[in-house]
């Protein structure tokens, strides 16, 4: 039975996603809702000049509609006693997921409104995430669904890290959330990526036996998947920041589900290497004068080593395939 309703939630989510871009993406490019290509970027992305953004809409709304439609469901059909705890880290991870995309909706219409491509300030952005995060916390922490202690994959340890647990995990989500934004770079990466990601807590989910987490991954991998459609190379239409902040808060909100946060480290190795790649480019250029890389993030590094935009979505989702491989086994 309940694989029937993640069936079910993953096909209505996928239908959702996929016919909602027949409608939007005109509905976008009436609006003048183009994006805005950065000066700094590869020089041939300024033929991306004008294609519609925000379009992480599509798949927001079938993740939601279908997650919050296949709990009820699962909840009338099976007759089982609701898991109380599962069900608050559930809607809670969804309200973080919808906020931090309400705040990437804010930055897209402020960019696409000055015809630039910077939104909210990096400040403004920042005590956003932060105040939302701590909502987050807050909310997990009086309702009794988080505790300060640490489960650490593959050698059954635990820390607990007192007070200290929610400035890491403020630090976690931030830095979790910002770090999906920045690989959402090319036609197709950051769904790719992240359609993974999903697929693999479907799995986790199974294993610890949490239906409510398998019914959330299944929706949000199967509305990537409809999304993909319009996106993949050549994509007929961005995310942009609405959908990647969406993501960033989901990947979130997965961890949280089972009650690993840390987990985030190895199935989001990819956005962390083009975090890091960042980072490092930056600390690099201020001390040294140098590069390291062409252009950071990491992906714009391999286009300019002519690397195809569809060669570096495999390599990514391949590498990230098997780090959730990786994973499962130490879940």
């Amino acid at each position: 039975m309940q694989g029937i309703i993640l069936l079910s939630v993953a096909v209505i989510s996928f239908l959702i996603s996929a016919v909602s871009g027949k409608f939007l993406i005109p509905f976008l490019r009436r609006l003048k809702f183009g994006q805005t290509i950065k000066e700094i970027g590869p020089t041939w992305h300024k033929k991306k000049q004008g294609t519609p953004t925000m379009g992480g809409i599509m798949f927001i709304l079938a993740t939601v509609l279908a997650t919050v439609a296949g709990y009820f469901t699962y909840i009338s059909v099976t007759g089982e006693e609701v898991n109380s705890v599962e069900t608050i880290r559930l809607f809670a991870g969804l309200c973080l997921a919808i906020l931090y995309g309400f705040m990437g909706f804010v930055d897209d219409y402020i960019s696409v409104i000055k015809k630039r491509n910077l939104g909210l300030k990096a400040s403004q952005k920042l005590i956003i995430q932060v105040l939302i995060a701590l909502a987050y916390l807050l909310v997990l922490r009086l309702s009794g669904a988080v505790s300060t202690i640490i489960d650490v994959p593959f050698i059954s340890t635990q820390f607990n890290l007192g007070i200290l647990y929610y400035p890491i995990m403020v630090f976690v989500i931030v830095g979790t959330a910002n770090a999906v934004n920045l690989t959402d770079g090319i036609d197709g990466l950051a769904g790719s990526v992240t359609f993974i990601v999903c697929v693999s807590f479907i799995m986790f989910a199974a294993k610890l036996a949490l239906s409510y987490t398998g019914i959330f991954a299944a929706a949000a991998a199967a509305a990537l998947l409809g999304f993909l459609v319009w996106n993949f190379y050549p994509a007929k239409v961005i995310m942009g920041d609405t959908g990647s902040m969406f993501l960033g808060g989901t990947v979130v909100a997965f961890a949280f589900l089972i009650d690993m946060p840390i987990i985030i480290i190895l199935v989001g190795i990819i956005y962390f290497i083009e975090a890091l790649s960042v980072i490092l480019q930056v600390i690099s250029f201020k001390t040294t004068g140098k590069r390291i890389f062409k252009m950071s993030p990491i992906h714009h590094h391999f286009e300019l080593c002519n690397w195809s935009e569809i060669k570096i979505v495999t390599v990514f989702s391949i590498v990230t395939a098997l780090f959730c491989v990786i994973s499962y086994f130490g879940i």
